[in-house]
């Protein structure tokens, strides 16, 4: 798996903090900008967060590459609606990569021989397929979940604070998980105010939606507020 933040919104902090400010100020857009401190930034960050004022965050967009994850991961992705996506086609694009194959059946051998037996034939057979003439858009029709693929994502950072708050959560399916920790890692360096406490919602709000009072995270969380 490879996560890459491949651009984002110049200065999206400075941007987001100009916006907030433009709510409450008779000064034009280029005014509060020409006028804004370092620490009125940080500051009316903190603010906006604290105070659900969280429209102003839609201001800064982040965009991602994404890789060697597989097909079943990227149908949990774009569920989420608020972002934008552009994705491999299998219908253009053979897929000759290595297939994705979770840990628990990595470490199962008779499970991995199964899973691996499985895939070769998939793999062999669409390759007869695509030789026999067959178009890719309908070879692709044997092809497994484990499907390596890539994609890129656009998401603002109100999105991506909601996308965190759900995949970061250790309730949340392996591989997007993996791929959430990854993001989040990337916006906290060029954001780290917006970033700050973002994470699953026992993170966030101190609530689990999940109810799993006996998750590690939700345990960890509670030891350390004592």
């Amino acid at each position: 798996m490879k996560v890459t933040l491949l651009t984002y919104t110049p200065n999206p902090e400075k941007v987001i903090a100009i916006a907030a400010r433009q709510c409450h100020s008779k000064l034009s857009a280029t005014e509060i900008a020409e006028n804004i401190k370092d620490e009125d930034i940080e500051r009316i960050i903190r603010m906006v967060i604290e105070r659900g004022h969280l429209s102003v965050l839609e201001h800064a967009y982040f965009t991602f590459a994404i890789e060697g994850v597989s097909r079943a991961c990227t149908h949990q992705l774009v569920r989420h609606r608020i972002a934008s996506y552009s994705q491999q086609s299998q219908r253009h694009v053979r897929i000759e990569e290595d297939f994705i194959i979770p840990d628990t059946i990595k470490k199962n051998e008779k499970a991995k021989k199964i899973f691996n037996d499985t895939l070769e034939l998939c793999k062999k057979s669409y390759k007869e397929l695509i030789e026999m003439g067959i178009p890719l858009e309908d070879a692709r029709y044997i092809l497994p979940q484990a499907s390596p693929t890539k994609i890129i994502v656009t998401m603002n950072a109100r999105a991506l604070l909601n996308f965190f708050e759900l995949r970061c959560c250790l309730m949340a399916q392996w591989e997007i998980r993996r791929v959430a920790e990854e993001m989040l890692s990337l916006v906290k360096k060029v954001a780290p105010h917006v970033f700050e406490k973002a994470g699953p919602f026992c993170v966030t709000k101190n609530i689990c939606p999940e109810k799993k009072y006996d998750c590690p995270k939700w345990i960890e969380i509670h030891k350390l507020s004592k």
